[in-house]
């Protein structure tokens, strides 16, 4: 087999970045290691910036979100019992739409299939070959035959533990990473949400968010520490302990009832450097992590994608294979901005073990610092709601 760009994995990502090559006239092929529904059994984020949903509407897959994703134009930050709303839209003109991403990858999946662009699902033992050659290939095994795909570029949008990252040569890669002492105890849940924006509360007892997915699906969040297991958090114990650390009058309206869905997601800050070697270029969680109290990991895998398509655009179009070259420098400016952001909303607002009278005393200054001024508010604003795209010229 032969394309013009091999994209491993079939995430939001993968899929996005296909869809976007496809209607531009690019052709490309997906091959990924899990089934079709385990992809679409994945429960991640709900919160999609401008910037996302622009290139959901270019690659012809926006109509569903627009139907029913909902635009949120300000979120709640909670403190030491302080509440503040920060009104996005009046502090940036920008809101933010709340739209899971199942149904983000569910959209795309169709839209893929409807235009038959190939995919590869259950694919075994991918390796990726002759990365920094002028024709890098894809082998894999699917259905007992072993593949093999030939191609201009290949696009790494298997996650963090795919096989793209560690398919580029020892001693390339720089790894900058912090691990946090604690993790994020999800449920979901088919019950209307307690607010009408989400709410980021800290609390003695550790952090609380409260996230939705529709008028009838609520997600909730509780800082654990990481010895915590699944199975002894049952659903009545989740939502005591979640009333214990909302403000009362928000406990009061909380209405509880049968989880969906329970996890616990560690913690972690994660880049590598750089994204590319070769002909290859790490897309979204292959090259970086954030952890989600910013609400950037689906974001800015989408900038990434937004990046590389230019990129390649450009490459077929107008032969501009300089262009390759930039992809890493590029996208890590706006992934260390997304990075500062999201360990800057971890650190406002979560518990830390090792945490002295002294540390909490600074946090307290920093939320109030950054929540009584007008300045303030808006860095917080500007970078919830995405800051701008890189232009490729």
């Amino acid at each position: 087999m032969k394309t013009s760009v091999a994209i491993i994995g079939a995430g939001p990502s993968g899929l996005l970045l296909g869809q976007l090559l496809s209607r531009a006239g690019i052709d490309n092929v997906i091959v990924e290691r899990q089934t079709g529904e385990h992809v679409l059994g994945r429960i991640r984020a709900g919160v999609i910036e401008q910037g996302m949903a622009d290139l959901m509407h270019e690659a012809g897959v926006g109509a569903r979100m627009d139907a029913e994703g909902h635009v949120h134009e300000g979120i709640e930050l909670i403190h030491s019992g302080r509440r503040v709303r920060i009104d996005l839209k009046a502090l940036t003109g920008r809101a933010v739409i709340v739209y899971g991403q199942t149904e983000v990858t569910r959209d795309l999946m169709d839209a893929r299939r409807a235009i038959g662009a190939p995919s590869f699902y259950e694919a075994h033992d991918v390796a990726l070959h002759d990365i920094d050659g002028e024709r890098p290939w894809v082998s894999f095994e699917k259905g007992g035959e072993t593949h093999r795909l030939d191609c201009d570029y290949i696009a790494g949008c298997d996650g963090f533990h795919g096989i793209s990252r560690p398919s580029m040569p020892a001693g390339v890669v720089s790894d900058y990473e912090r691990v946090y002492p604690f993790g994020w105890l999800g449920l979901l849940s088919d019950t209307p949400p307690v607010n009408p924006e989400l709410i980021y509360a800290q609390h003695e007892r550790g952090f609380v968010l409260c996230s939705q997915r529709s008028l009838t699906r609520s997600r909730y969040y509780l800082q654990v520490p990481l010895t915590e297991r699944v199975e002894d958090w049952p659903d009545t114990r989740f939502w005591d302990e979640l009333k214990r650390r909302l403000p009362e009058d928000v406990a009061g309206r909380l209405v509880t009832g049968p989880s969906i869905e329970k996890s616990i997601a560690p913690l972690r800050s994660f880049v590598a450097e750089p994204l590319q070697y070769g002909r290859l270029f790490l897309v979204g969680d292959a090259g970086h992590i954030v952890p989600p109290t910013g609400a950037k990991g689906l974001n800015l895998a989408a900038s990434d994608v937004n990046t590389l398509f230019r990129i390649l655009q450009k490459t077929y179009r107008e032969g501009r294979s300089d262009l390759t070259e930039r992809y890493s420098a590029t996208v890590l400016r706006r992934i260390w901005k997304a990075e500062r952001f999201s360990w800057f909303m971890t650190t406002l607002l979560h518990e830390f073990p090792t945490s002295t009278g002294f540390d909490r005393k600074l946090q307290k200054t920093d939320f109030d610092y950054y929540t009584s001024s007008e300045a303030g508010l808006r860095t917080i604003a500007e970078n919830y709601v995405g800051l701008p795209y890189e232009a490729i010229e």
